[in-house]
């Protein structure tokens, strides 16, 4: 036995990973196979004494085999083997094992005479086709499943994968006769008579192909889809006369048969009679009980074939501006309107369409996503409202319908309206949402919080935006700054404040941030340093930034330089056009004392 036990050993991490063996992935690796009673075990040729050993082995392979044990359970069946060399249901088992280690003849060997021991057990000998089915021996396989279906006749499952095999051998006279054999049993179906008619054409034999679906039509004559089947063969084999008197037929007993309407479209269209099949495509396209799954597909039809024509959209304009002026149903007409024209660069006539969609179903997120887009390329903020607004309520799980709503309202200095759009939408956070936008919503939320002078607030949101993205550079570079401002947590300020420095040491406002902490912790020699950085990458343009730099300038004692900076800041606040650039009152007040005083006063 130790020759096995060193293969046996890997077994175990073979299945964890998934390396099932063919018998497994044909679904044959059945509990079944194993007696559920002690009777099934017995063995005439046994003594009492062989069968209680027996028995015992067996029973106590199948609890280590289901612990996972397998070379303890490998030994038992041996045992078992060993007490009964023809036992089948132990050389079923033992075939399993040697096809997990990959020894197929030996695991083939074991499962031919667990079919051998016991010739009226169903599963081994289905087994024992999917293993030769599995490595390509094809016909060894069909002996099988032939044997099977004799002694079996009223299983499907062997004549299914017959019908499988002799198509992969290109044995169309059997494939054919064991579809015969499947009817027999469960009856003519659509399925099995087309496969008959695909065969027989195979085999050039038409008269028996069209024979095939005609009797298809006599089995079930008040069945309109069969007749339409049969005429769509008849013109697929270009008996095109003989099609278009079935689809007559079929038209004139249900006259609003959708299949039959579209057949008879494309008996037109391939027969060059362009009028008849634009006037078959109308009848179609506005007929009131074609559903909208039919219409929307030969829409799409229409378009390619436009498409790949002449590229007249007049044509298509025309059938979507007819359609959508009747009532419908559902949005998939107007949305596929929208974006027909949107793929034609005609967004004018795309935007009342997607309006249209929003009319139909108001909870069609890419048409609120589309027109978003529109309002934002205006820069209308007005309109991102106006679409924003209904769109969080018909899809409050939406995250970037808050964002821009909210940010809408902030632009429109409508900070209270804001704030509220963002704290419903932080509702709206769940563990799948992204986290660089949960971030950037928390972010939003501190700004509008310390606009009010709600600092408390203003930092647990910061704190909040951290958690979801630590490197969120805009909210470390405002919490750090507004912590300096209050000359409060100036350790945990300049921490932050360094990682925004060190991710972007070209942007001015984060080395003025940087800089300025510097300055409050009394380090003005290196707050000196950043300063100067700050204002070669643009800080000199901003008049807080400017005086900053002049108050450095005065802690190092070089006051006439300060005082330059100092005017100079007061002249960009003064030029300031920006709302964001604009200072306040009590600001530009302690700016000129500066000037006046040439001296720094602390706010």
């Amino acid at each position: 036995m130790m020759s096995h036990r060193l293969s046996l050993g890997v077994m175990k991490a073979l299945l964890c990973v998934g390396l099932l063996c063919c018998l497994v992935s044909c679904g044959m690796f059945r509990k079944s196979a194993i007696p559920s009673k002690v009777s099934a075990l017995d063995a005439p040729e046994l003594s009492p004494s062989q069968q209680r050993k027996f028995d015992y082995y067996f029973y106590e392979a199948v609890r280590l085999k289901e612990k996972g044990a397998w070379d303890e359970a490998f030994d038992m069946y041996s045992h078992c083997l060993a007490i009964h060399p023809n036992s089948a249901v132990v050389q079923y088992e033992l075939s399993q094992f040697y096809m997990y280690l990959g020894q197929h003849q030996r695991g083939e060997s074991a499962l031919k005479v667990a079919v051998a021991a016991e010739p009226e057990n169903y599963w081994y000998k289905q087994t024992l086709a999917a293993y030769y089915q599995n490595r390509g021996e094809n016909l060894k396989a069909i002996d099988v499943l032939e044997d099977m279906s004799a002694q079996f006749p009223s299983r499907l499952e062997p004549l299914l994968t017959l019908v499988d095999l002799y198509n992969r051998t290109k044995d169309y006279t059997q494939v054919i006769n064991t579809l015969n054999r499947l009817e027999r049993i469960d009856g003519k179906s659509e399925q099995i008579s087309m496969e008959k008619f695909r065969m027989y054409l195979a085999l050039d034999n038409q008269e028996q192909a069209f024979s095939e679906i005609e009797n298809l039509v006599k089995e079930y004559p008040y069945d309109m889809r069969y007749l339409t089947i049969l005429g769509d063969v008849y013109m697929e084999n270009d008996k095109d006369s003989a099609a278009y008197s079935i689809y007559k037929d079929v038209l004139q007993k249900e006259p609003d048969y959708v299949p039959a309407m579209l057949s008879l479209a494309g008996y037109y269209e391939k027969t060059g009679m362009d009028s008849l099949y634009k006037e078959q495509v109308d009848s179609i396209l506005l007929n009131e009980k074609v559903g909208v799954d039919a219409k929307t597909g030969l829409l799409n039809r229409l378009i390619v074939r436009s498409e790949m024509g002449d590229k007249d959209s007049t044509r298509i304009m025309t059938l979507f501006d007819t359609m959508l002026a009747q009532e419908q149903e559902t949005a998939d007409v107007a949305m596929l309107a929208a974006r027909y024209y949107l793929s034609k660069g005609m967004d004018k006539q795309a935007e009342p369409v997607l309006f249209k969609v929003l009319e139909i179903d108001p909870e069609t997120k890419s048409a609120y996503l589309q027109l978003l887009q529109f309002a934002i390329r205006r820069n209308n903020m007005d309109e991102v409202i106006a679409i924003c607004t209904p769109a969080v309520e018909y899809l409050p799980e939406s995250l970037e319908f808050y964002y821009y709503l909210g940010l809408a309202h902030y632009q429109k200095q409508q900070k209270e309206e804001a704030l509220e759009v963002f704290k419903k939408g932080v509702r709206q956070i769940t563990p799948t949402t992204d986290k660089g936008m949960a971030s950037d919503f928390y972010s939003i939320m501190g700004d509008l919080y310390h606009d009010k002078k709600m600092n408390t607030e203003a930092y647990a949101a910061y704190d909040s935006a951290l958690v979801y993205k630590p490197d969120n550079i805009g909210v470390l570079n405002n919490y750090a700054y507004y912590l300096s401002v209050e000359r409060k947590d100036l350790d945990k300020a300049e921490e932050m404040s360094y990682r925004t420095v060190k991710a972007e040491p070209s942007n001015g406002t984060y080395l003025d941030t940087y800089a300025w902490i510097l300055f409050e912790k009394g380090k003005y020699a290196e707050a000196r340093i950043y300063m100067d950085q700050a204002m070669q990458n643009g800080g000199d343009q901003s008049s807080v930034v400017v005086e900053h730099c002049g108050d450095i300038y005065y802690k190092l004692g070089e006051v006439e330089s300060a005082v330059e900076y100092w005017k100079q800041a007061e002249k960009l606040a003064n030029e300031a056009v920006e709302e964001t650039d604009k200072r306040d009152a009590k600001e530009l007040k302690l700016l000129r004392r500066k000037i006046a005083n040439k001296k720094y006063f602390e706010r």
